[in-house]
């Protein structure tokens, strides 16, 4: 093959992308997700009033995701409680071994922020994860087709009674959740550093605007899983390697989601404060 030959192919070859096309092209398609998502949200609020309730399927799926997760957050969040008092009770007994505001403190961080946070982050992963399958695998068997044929929204049918189901199982949860961490650290307190419950359980630290800023979390993660898990499983194509990147990805945007709410809520939270 001739030299001019070589030079010619290699002038008609399109010229490979660079890093600001990358970055456009990345950034391009989360603005397209970013509307997808969305539209997801939408339909499912549009549907929550005038979509045909089916109790069963509600009823179902909170079973699935209260019952179920019940002994996982439990074990979790219990061990994270015990963890959390003994880790602050070390630090205080080095700096000043006073722990009459151990458990205020604790109670108060775990109430504003811990308890919502890392339960909807261990539900993200059981929950999230258990939605983006199922959908994924009605979307690669073509049941949502079906669906669709038979001049039904998927998102009527299939997104929305997990909505429901999440917004109350992960608001339940969090709260025993809460509880649990609460009985834990009060145990741990006083074992390891001899305070007593009636000295740990103090809720002098806890105000109203605490309770609120807690229940808007859980009320917002527990919309937020279900919108997100469920948008990854209706966009699921390529078979079973496509469930599992499916569910991967349902996993990490709803965490992601959870971090990125727990900011804005507690930065609006601390503002009306101020």
């Amino acid at each position: 093959m001739s030299e001019s030959t070589t030079q010619e192919k290699a002038a008609a070859r399109p010229p490979e992308p660079g890093p600001v096309a990358e970055l456009g092209s990345a950034f391009m398609e989360l603005l397209a997700g970013a509307r997808d998502l969305y539209s997801v949200f939408v339909r499912v609020l549009y549907y929550l009033v005038r979509g045909k309730r089916d109790k069963g399927a509600i009823a179902k799926q909170m079973f699935e995701m209260g019952n179920k997760s019940l002994f996982f957050i439990t074990i979790t969040i219990g061990c994270i409680g015990m963890i959390m008092v003994y880790q602050a009770g070390m630090q205080i007994k080095r700096v000043v071994p006073d722990f009459t505001l151990l458990g205020a403190t604790f109670l108060q961080l775990f109430v504003r922020d811990f308890a919502a946070t890392l339960g909807a982050m261990m539900l993200a992963t059981r929950i999230g994860a258990g939605i983006a399958a199922e959908i994924g695998s009605m979307v690669v068997t073509e049941q949502t087709d079906a669906l669709r044929m038979c001049a039904a929204d998927p998102i009527d049918f299939l997104v929305v009674p997990r909505f429901v189901a999440s917004f109350v199982m992960t608001t339940v949860l969090v709260v025993w959740a809460a509880l649990v961490a609460s009985l834990a650290g009060a145990a741990t307190a006083y074992v390891a550093f001899d305070v007593l419950p009636v000295t740990f359980f103090n809720i002098g630290m806890v105000k109203w605007g605490h309770l609120a800023e807690g229940l808007a979390k859980c009320f917002a993660y527990g919309s937020a899983i279900p919108i997100v898990s469920s948008y990854c499983g209706l966009s699921t194509f390529g078979g079973s390697e496509g469930v599992g990147w499916a569910t991967t990805r349902a996993v990490v945007n709803s965490s992601l989601a959870i971090i990125v709410l727990d900011f804005f809520i507690s930065g609006t939270a601390l503002m009306m404060v101020h």
